[in-house]
């Protein structure tokens, strides 16, 4: 399985998911402003791998920070990675942890201290996405077909997937199963990521555009939908890839199960419903390149919102790592997240 994320001597290193699947190439960051740079122009994405390489950029950051100047190191650092990208709630749950960590601990071991912790999240968020496998495989219909949408597997986490784990957890539970993956326009991270991933480990898969989803949906070749998420309000509200929501509506139409599998920390318990998530805006040439190349006229005008947000009335359960939320969500999730 590919490795998404890695602390080394010489920095943290990372896969270019930028240039997959074409080339296999590794970026070492040496500061934490290019692991910043690394998570705004999305060589790191995914909410949990944001998470994790948010906690390794302030541990980077702190081992180079002067010893009198600690406190106006952590705020600088801190700020950097909180302004890279805004509805992915992993990374301001990370950059809380490394906080707290440096506020508990002796200043003369507070480096080693951050090193350690930032490990432990990366670590963490392996076992997270192998737990939520466990528990969510049994939701998915043996000799079924799975759509998803967008990238949810070891790229976009530390390891083993949130969506794409519980599918490889199938999978390795010995049932037969195949997936759909929606191109995830206007970046692709379906075409680019999400397949090449399932090719890595064997599994079948069948590319589509996004706009086919609901003809395979209608025509029954889908036994359920699975896909991650970047923030989940208390109602069971869910924001993730833009997209997300219209192969939900999707679903429903067809009574087909749309599942949302998610660390606990994607929710966000503060935000009583979908319309507090902040939506990131992204460049207009996503839209009107390909690669590089124009494909609409010089000018137009443009809207690339990253995300769209899902009602929690479309979301037939939502997988974590402590068990299986089920409606009403304003009392199933809180009582995981205690």
């Amino acid at each position: 399985m590919v490795k998404t994320i890695a602390w080394t001597p010489a920095g943290v290193v990372m896969i270019d998911q930028t240039k997959l699947p074409r080339q296999e190439v590794y970026v070492t960051c040496k500061t934490y402003q290019e692991v910043a740079d690394a998570i705004r122009n999305m060589i790191i994405r995914g909410a949990p791998a944001i998470g994790v390489a948010a906690a390794m950029g302030v541990a980077l950051g702190m081992h180079s920070a002067p010893d009198g100047e600690l406190d106006a190191s952590l705020d600088t650092i801190c700020c950097t990675l909180a302004a890279t990208r805004p509805t992915a709630v992993n990374l301001f749950w990370a950059l809380d942890r490394m906080k707290r960590v440096y506020l508990s601990t002796p200043s003369d071991r507070v480096r080693e201290a951050l090193v350690d912790e930032a490990l432990a999240i990366y670590a963490e968020d392996i076992a997270i996405n192998k737990q939520m496998g466990r528990l969510g495989a049994p939701l998915v219909p043996d000799g079924t077909t799975v759509l998803t949408h967008c990238n949810a597997g070891a790229l976009a986490t530390a390891g083993y997937g949130t969506a794409l784990g519980v599918i490889r957890a199938a999978v390795q539970a010995g049932k037969s199963i195949t997936v759909m993956a929606g191109e995830t326009r206007p970046y692709l991270q379906g075409a680019r990521l999400t397949v090449w991933e399932l090719e890595q480990d064997g599994i079948p898969a069948t590319l589509i555009t996004d706009n086919m989803a609901g003809h395979f949906l209608h025509a029954g070749r889908i036994g359920c939908v699975i896909v991650g998420a970047d923030r989940i309000a208390a109602n069971g509200d869910v924001a993730n890839k833009i997209g997300t929501y219209s192969v939900a509506v999707l679903a429903k139409e067809n009574g087909v199960p749309f599942y949302v599998a998610a660390p606990i920390s994607t929710l966000d318990l503060t935000l009583p419903s979908g319309e507090g998530i902040p939506i990131e805006q992204r460049a207009a040439t996503e839209v009107t390149h390909l690669a590089g190349v124009p494909i609409a006229p010089d000018g137009i005008a443009v809207e690339n919102p990253a995300f769209d947000v899902t009602p929690h009335r479309y979301v037939s359960a939502i997988i974590t790592e402590r068990g299986v939320a089920y409606p009403p969500y304003t009392e199933s999730l809180k009582k995981l997240s205690l």
